[in-house]
Formats: C-alpha cells, sequence, structure tokens
C-alpha cells in the first residue's frame, strides 16, 4: 500500500501533504491531552504502536508501485482515537521510508492521509456507532480493524487514480482497476487482522481492564461482563 518514493506527481504529494499536516498536528494535541490526563497509558500506546509498526511492514505483492499489507491501525483508532492515531502512524511511516525503502518522503503525505487518516478514520467510526449498543466488544474491534484497513485501500487507490486518470474513462476506471488488484489480495488480509486485533483487545481487556476503564474505551458493563474487571 505504501506509495513508493516519487512515484506521485509533485503538485499531488503536496496536496496530499497539506492534508495530512493538521491532521498529525491535531493528533499531536489529542496525544498530550491524553498523556496528561493518565501517564499510565504509555504502554497501551505502545502495543498499538508496535502492531502498527509489525503489520504495515508486512509486505505482499500487488500493484505496480505499490504493495499490500495489514495496517494495524484500527486497534489504536478503537483506544485513543483517528488523530492520535495518525501520529503513531507518521513515525511509523517515516522510520519504514527512510530505514525499510518502504514508502517515500515526498509520498509520505499521501500514505499518512490514507493510513493514518482515512483508516482510522472509519474504523472509529463504526467503533463509535457500535460502542453503547448490545453489539460484542470483540466483534466491535474486529468491525472496527477490518474497515480501516479495507478504506485505506480505497483511499490509496483513490490517490493514484487522481494521479495517474485512465486515458479512457479518467479518473473513475483507473480508481476501479486499482481498487479491484487491491481487493483481490486485501479483503481476506482485512478479515485477518480484524480476527488478530479482536484477540489482541481480548488479551488486553483480560491483562489491564484498569487502563481501558479509565480511557473509557468502552462502558464499564461490557468490560465487566467479558471478566476484565474484578
Amino acid at each position: 500500500m505504501h506509495i513508493m518514493e516519487g512515484f506521485l506527481p509533485l503538485h499531488w504529494a503536496a496536496f496530499w501533504w497539506a492534508i495530512a499536516v493538521p491532521c498529525v498536528g491535531l493528533g499531536v494535541y489529542r496525544l498530550r491531552q491524553a498523556l496528561s490526563a493518565d501517564r499510565e497509558a504509555l504502554p497501551l500506546l505502545g502495543v498499538t504502536g508496535g502492531f502498527i509498526f509489525i503489520l504495515s511492514s508486512l509486505k505482499l505483492p500487488s500493484v505496480t508501485g505499490s504493495c499490500s499489507h495489514p495496517t494495524g491501525t484500527g486497534l489504536s483508532a478503537v483506544c485513543f482515537g483517528p488523530f492520535v492515531t495518525s501520529v503513531i502512524c507518521t513515525i511509523v511511516l517515516l522510520f519504514q521510508s527512510l530505514f525499510l525503502a518502504h514508502g517515500g518522503l515526498s509520498t509520505l503525505g499521501a500514505n499518512i492521509v490514507s493510513m493514518g487518516v482515512a483508516g482510522p478514520l472509519a474504523g472509529w467510526a463504526i467503533y463509535r456507532a457500535l460502542k453503547d449498543t448490545p453489539v460484542g466488544m470483540y466483534l466491535t474491534v474486529f468491525l472496527a480493524s477490518s474497515l480501516a484497513d479495507i478504506v485505506t485501500y480505497v483511499v490509496t487507490s483513490l490517490e493514484l487514480a487522481l494521479a495517474y486518470p485512465a486515458e479512457v474513462g479518467g479518473i473513475a476506471s483507473s480508481f476501479t482497476v486499482f481498487l479491484a488488484i487491491f481487493a483481490v489480495t486485501q479483503v481476506p488480509l482485512a478479515i485477518v487482522e480484524g480476527v488478530v486485533l479482536a484477540l489482541v483487545f481480548k488479551y488486553i481487556v483480560a491483562l489491564k481492564p484498569g487502563i481501558l476503564l479509565r480511557l473509557r474505551v468502552f462502558p464499564e458493563e461490557k468490560i465487566r461482563a467479558a471478566g476484565g474487571a474484578a
């Protein structure tokens, strides 16, 4: 998924940077608020960031000029919100572009928007819609994580289509082609990612329910019903 260095025309690279910067700036503000309120959130922040780094480093062959992989952003979006997740993703994407030849600096803004902003926003939206309903916590985390993954690739397809519209059919035709090629590998990956992150969340509920209660990730009664709090 990471768009490689130099693949986007300069004006499109600048456009996505212009969207990414204020989102990350808001994320820094929200992150400082969260850590000021509870420093004990740091270990959970480290866990969610670790999964983003590990899962998004698993490159699988996909469309020319890009690749396919899980994103790992859904768990962070559920626990800390989409904009804090954008900060974590920025750090991960910067490290991957500098040391793993995965992504690029000129395309970093586009990669932040797709993986660090759009995907987490979608995952967070479905989490917020289901959080206070009878839908179970683990199913909610599964759906949020899977949707965050899929939407990341939808937005990446749009970024590529805008930069390289087809001669016949324009942006819509190019978007369809990119999306179709990504979807073949991404749909099963998104399902697996949702299962993995739901299991990780179940482990956190069992091991450290207190931090989830203080962050108000889910209603207390749901966490207690899951056996996550005495």
